[in-house]
């Protein structure tokens, strides 16, 4: 007789198709924010629960949300709300994952930074699940573009950031204008006041779920360096040198600065010194974000230099480094860039860098934390030359992406055959619409260049080029 723990997705009601997704993506057993949601959300009850990225909480409403789809119903059934393209593009990609054994799930995402025209047309037949950022769903429903009348399900993620960003009025008309009976499932890394007032305005009866995920220190470590303003770029580069850190952590950091003008100086420097060093934020070209996400994501860029807002709903796994050149405005803020690191069970270590008159704002952090911080004492060291910090990796770009029927398979065969690559010094593939990115061993790269030229790629001569 089988014996289940009650953290089995097989306890679940779940439909045969998700439970056999889970099996294939290896979830093993629930996560706390799933063993504790999940059966809520499965029997239509509206939750409100706080849990932070990296906890589950994408595969829990996701699964909630495709368990309650009628795929024979052509019509939009679920809307999940996102703080940032970047986010709903994760999102997106988890739920389609998901629901990779269910057939004819239509799944759309509509974000803001994109082309409205190429959306319109996806919206001539309605999609079963939107994720999208509240400012472009509102706009469509506004247009009649898009036909909420028929949602079951509406998902907030990341509620707390949403109303950050002042998408608190959007919110609000996207709920006037979608059907008045649906569940809603609001997920936030917080309970501040302005949560439970979106609660207590969207939601019927929550069942409050509360997952603590204190950051034991065995798992991230914390280090505090006061140093003069004058003096923090000096001290950013000498921390995140290989003679002060492992390999690994040097050639994979997440740098936070509070300001975009911030973002892109530190990155300047940091390259000028002979780090791959990449901005990342909200004035940039989303078509520019996009390739320097997935620079970051398959290691060919070694320091990601970022605003907290840009950087929301980025989960790279295995991220050993974050880095506060800016202290935090305030301890949540500064608790969700800690998060990052330390992920699935891994060692993590956050820097945060400290000016004397920011020293209140550390003082903030302890409260929270309820227990001194780790101040380390900081020498900087006598000026050196430049040092180089390079990834291991190199991007090539591809002309060609899904409308040309390209598959990861296809560009990796390409690779391992005629251009004749193993298959270890070859990383992450990524394929968009109309472009693809390969990551190559930084020594082989151009070599794979040449012999990708040189030759075919499913039959066919694209153009390919290096990205950075």
């Amino acid at each position: 007789m089988r014996s289940w723990r009650m953290t089995d997705f097989r306890t679940l009601p779940l439909k045969p198709a998700l439970l056999a997704s889970v099996e294939v993506l290896g979830y093993t057993e629930m996560t706390p924010v799933q063993a504790q949601s999940l059966p809520p959300m499965l029997e239509g009850r509206d939750v409100i629960a706080q849990a932070r990225t990296g906890s589950g909480k994408t595969a829990a409403f996701g699964l909630s949300v495709l368990h309650s789809l009628d795929v024979d119903t052509i019509r939009l059934q679920a809307l999940v709300l996102c703080p940032t393209r970047e986010l709903a593009d994760q999102v997106s990609k988890a739920i389609r994952k998901l629901a990779a054994n269910i057939p004819n799930v239509k799944l759309l995402t509509l974000c803001g930074g994109m082309p409205l025209g190429p959306q319109l047309a996806s919206l001539t037949h309605d999609p079963h699940i939107v994720v999208g950022t509240p400012g472009r769903v509102q706009e469509h429903l506004k247009r009649g573009s898009l036909h909420g009348g028929g949602i079951k399900v509406l998902v907030l993620d990341e509620a707390d950031r949403m109303l950050d960003m002042g998408f608190s009025e959007a919110i609000d008309d996207i709920v006037g204008r979608i059907a008045k009976h649906h569940q809603t499932l609001l997920f936030s890394a917080t309970y501040a006041e302005e949560i439970r007032q979106v609660s207590k305005r969207l939601q019927r009866d929550p069942v409050e779920v509360t997952v603590e995920t204190p950051h034991d220190e065995v798992t991230i470590e914390q280090r505090f360096h006061e140093v003069e303003p004058a003096h923090k770029l000096d001290a950013l580069a000498q921390l995140l040198g290989k003679d002060h850190l492992s390999a690994d952590r040097a050639q994979h950091a997440l740098v936070f600065c509070n300001m975009r003008k911030d973002v892109d100086a530190v990155a300047a420097e940091l390259d000028k010194r002979g780090f791959s060093a990449l901005p990342l934020h909200g004035d940039m070209e989303q078509r520019d974000r996009d390739e320097v996400l997935v620079q970051f994501a398959n290691r060919s860029c070694a320091i990601l230099v970022a605003t907290d807002v840009a950087a929301r709903g980025l989960d790279i796994a295995g991220l050993p480094l974050v880095v506060s050149y800016d202290i935090a405005h305030d301890p949540d803020t500064h608790t969700h860039r800690v998060g990052r690191t330390g992920r699935a069970g891994e060692d993590g270590l956050a820097i945060t860098l400290v000016t004397p008159r920011e020293r209140p704002k550390a003082l903030n952090i302890e409260d929270q934390l309820g227990r001194p911080l780790a101040w380390y004492p900081f020498k900087l060291a006598p000026p050196r030359g430049k040092q180089l910090n390079l990834a291991p990796m190199k991007t090539l770009v591809i002309d060609a992406g899904r409308q040309d029927k390209l598959r990861p398979g296809d560009i990796l065969g390409a690779l391992t055959g005629d251009a004749g690559l193993d298959g270890k010094s070859i990383g992450k593939i990524d394929v968009f619409a109309t472009r693809a990115y390969v990551a190559v061993e930084r020594a082989l790269a151009n070599k794979a260049l040449e012999r990708l030229r040189a030759g075919r790629i499913k039959g066919r001569n694209f153009r390919v080029r290096t990205l950075g």
